[in-house]
């Protein structure tokens, strides 16, 4: 009958382990439309890269800078993983919150400890009511080797709420990590983009110094032969000296750009140098960006699925604090061997074991229960909104950068004439003016108009890039939920 009570005993601890108290987890649901409001631009409806109805996302997976067809961009972007010290600090941060798992699921295995000690007692005689006629007054000894089992036991899930707490909390870091990888990324790149429109700004100015050189000469000479008068010579030498202006000022923007590329790939300034190199990357013209409907944004972007985690997460915290309102079952155990010299301390006659459950239940805290567990359902409306709030931003970055795209691709067409106008328009008046028809005037205008449409050119083809770079962030750059670790 004895071992009838403890297997009835066992079996009913192991049932009462199998309750969970607190709501179980259903991820709330986000204002989705069915698809977005911007079409994009126009090339991407040429593409068979860019359908709504029909997505394809493997068009953009792991290295999506690539897309962009830059082999000192592909070069740079390969030291941010191995060296950027912000995303060695997010991979830090995930491997703690890893780490914090198997703290966790410690609770759910009993707890054994060792407490050797050694000591002697001795009463003083003349204590108050010591028998000198009884009690021996020549001191005890004490030798105790105790192991003491401590377990609690799982009734209302707490324990293992804590568990699945930790996993989706490491889920969330890690999400944060690939957040953070696609950030320095797309980061990296715009950086890239903007230092290659600096030298091609650069480029274009020491073209246009030249001819501004060329026609400071040209007026000095008509000065100098009574055909021009002194006017055009200073006129002539300011447009000469503005334009040096704005080179310097471009070169002080690139060497920012470049400082800038060598702390993202883990290096001083002063250890990188790059080339000056025009501006030769393209937008991808290939199917290189997926059409995705707004449902599936959600599992693509890194930053709302380390939301969700957390919300996840924070729903467990829930039942955690539901389950302090519950009684607690702990099971202990001591064995050992306990004597009174060294002589007896091991032998059989000085073992000593004791075993027994502890059921405690708090019968009054002032509120402390009914407040932790309001700050935890108020910690997961946070979450919730903090989650919705994430994926609203989402939409709003993607839907941007399709507006963006596709009015630059109208602005570039309509810079391009106007760049082409401009450029006509200084080629016959310097015609004219080296005819004696015009005045200098109208070639210093147009000279200065014909070189800020130039550089019009070149910065649209910056924003252009720029932007389908923010758009591939704001897809995700090819990552999605499955890639998150089950830890």
């Amino acid at each position: 009958m004895k071992r009838v009570r403890l297997a009835f005993v066992g079996i009913a601890c192991l049932w009462l382990s199998g309750c969970m108290v607190g709501p179980k987890y259903s991820r709330p649901a986000v204002p989705v439309t069915p698809a977005f409001k911007e079409p994009g631009p126009a090339s991407f409806k040429e593409m068979d890269g860019w359908k709504t109805a029909q997505p394809n996302d493997q068009a953009i997976r792991g290295a999506w800078w690539e897309l962009f067809e830059d082999p000192q961009l592909n070069a740079l972007e390969t030291q941010v993983d191995t060296a950027n010290q912000t995303l060695k600090q997010a991979a830090a941060n995930f491997a703690a919150a890893r780490a914090a798992i198997r703290v966790s699921r410690a609770n759910r295995a009993p707890t054994v400890t060792a407490g050797p000690a050694v000591g002697a007692v001795r009463d003083s005689s003349n204590q108050p009511y010591f028998n000198k006629a009884v009690l021996s007054n020549g001191g005890t000894g004490n030798f105790v080797l105790p192991f003491d089992l401590n377990y609690e036991v799982d009734l209302w899930g707490r324990v293992r709420r804590s568990v699945t707490s930790a996993i989706e909390t490491a889920q969330a870091g890690a999400a944060d990590m690939e957040t953070a990888r696609l950030s320095l990324h797309a980061e990296l790149a715009v950086d890239y983009f903007n230092l290659r429109s600096a030298d091609t700004q650069e480029w274009l100015l020491a073209q246009t110094v030249k001819a501004y050189l060329d026609a400071l000469q040209l007026t000095q000479d008509r000065y100098d032969g009574g055909a021009s008068p002194e006017s055009d010579v200073t006129q002539a030498r300011t447009l000469l000296l503005s334009a040096q202006a704005a080179m310097t000022d471009v070169a002080a923007q690139r060497a920012e750009y470049e400082h800038a590329i060598a702390v993202l790939i883990g290096k001083p300034p002063a250890a990188l140098t790059l080339a000056a190199i025009p501006l030769t990357a393209h937008p991808p013209t290939l199917a290189a960006v997926p059409g995705v409907l707004p449902a599936q944004l959600l599992e693509r972007r890194p930053d709302i699925a380390a939301e969700e985690r957390r919300m996840a997460a924070a729903n467990e915290q829930i039942g955690i604090a539901q389950a302090a309102f519950y009684p607690t079952l702990s099971l202990s155990a001591a064995v050992g061997f306990a004597g009174t010299s060294p002589l007896n301390w091991l032998s059989w006659p000085s073992r000593l074991w004791a075993v027994g459950p502890t059921l405690s239940q708090t019968l009054f805290d002032h509120g402390l229960r009914q407040g932790n567990s309001e700050i935890a359902r108020a910690n997961y409306d946070a979450t919730v909104a903090a989650y919705r709030q994430a994926a609203l931003t989402a939409f709003q970055e993607v839907e941007d950068n399709l507006a963006v795209l596709r009015e630059l691709e109208t602005e570039a067409r309509q810079q391009r004439q106007a760049t082409e106008s401009a450029e006509q328009s200084l080629a016959l008046f310097q015609t004219r003016y080296e005819g004696g028809v015009d005045t200098y005037l109208q070639v210093i205008t147009w000279q200065t108009a014909a070189l800020q449409n130039e550089r019009n050119d070149i910065d649209l083809m910056r924003r252009r890039l720029e932007a389908d770079v923010l758009l591939i962030k704001a897809l995700g750059g090819g990552w999605d939920t499955s890639k998150l670790p089950s830890v």
